[in-house]
Formats: structure tokens, sequence, C-alpha cells
């Protein structure tokens, strides 16, 4: 009997399947299991979606800008007792890449830290004054 002998394994036809006395045979779902696919790079996927996350560029608003935005809060800050309302848009830094993103969001004034330069709203909004970009008193 040669290797290239299509006929090489004819005796072994007849043979009964051999079943383990010591193993119980697998289910279907077992076997399938071996065969399903795995993550060969463990966190690629989550890498790629990172990447793929968009972050914008914070804006540096010109000085005439941020006077008319230090009025508009200076206008606010005169009435924070009343706990006035405004439209409030602010710069969030990205903490795992470069950039970020702005949010709006309506809000009651609360106060103002003028040490740490930070703005606090009744609805639980810590707000660093050098973010805001636009302040629309509601």
């Amino acid at each position: 009997m040669n290797a290239k002998d299509p006929h090489r394994y004819d005796d072994m036809l007849e043979l009964p399947h051999h079943v383990s006395p010591r193993r119980h045979p697998m289910s279907m779902t077992e076997r399938a299991a071996q065969f399903s696919p795995f993550a060969a790079l463990s966190g690629y996927d989550a890498a790629i979606q990172e990447t793929a996350r968009l972050t914008e560029d914070e804006i540096q608003l010109s000085e005439d800008d941020r006077q008319a935005l230090d009025a508009s809060l200076q206008e606010l800050l005169s009435r924070i007792k009343e706990r006035p309302a405004a439209s409030i848009t602010w710069f969030i830094p990205d903490e795992r890449k470069k950039g970020g993103a702005y949010t709006t969001v309506t809000v009651h004034l609360r106060k103002v830290d003028p040490i740490g330069k930070i703005l606090y709203t009744a609805e639980g909004h810590t707000i660093p004054l050098a973010r805001i970009i636009s302040i629309q008193p509601e």
C-alpha cells in the first residue's frame, strides 16, 4: 500500500465508530462552539470604534465675542438670587482623545465660584466659565 493509493483506508470503512468509555459524547451545541469565531485581537473592535468617534476642536472666541459673553453673564449674575434661566453652550473636552464636544442646556443659575471660575446650576451642572461660548437669557 503506497501513499497515493486511493483505497488505502478501505479496510477501516466498515469498522464501528469509537466511543470513549470515560467521556460523554459532546452535544451538537458543544461541538459547534469549538468552531465559533473568536476575537484574535481582543480590544481591536473597541480601538477601531474609538478612532472613528468624532470630536470637535474648541472654538477660541474673539475679544469682542468674549466681552459680549461677559456682559450677558454679568447681567444674569446680577439676578443670581432669582435663579435666572439661561441657555448655555460650552465645550466639554474629551477624556480619551484630542478635542471634545459642545453641549447646550437650558438651566437655572445657582451660584458662581469666582476663584475656581465655575458656574453651578440648579440642575446639577458644573460649568467652567472659560469653556462657555454662548449664554442666552431665557
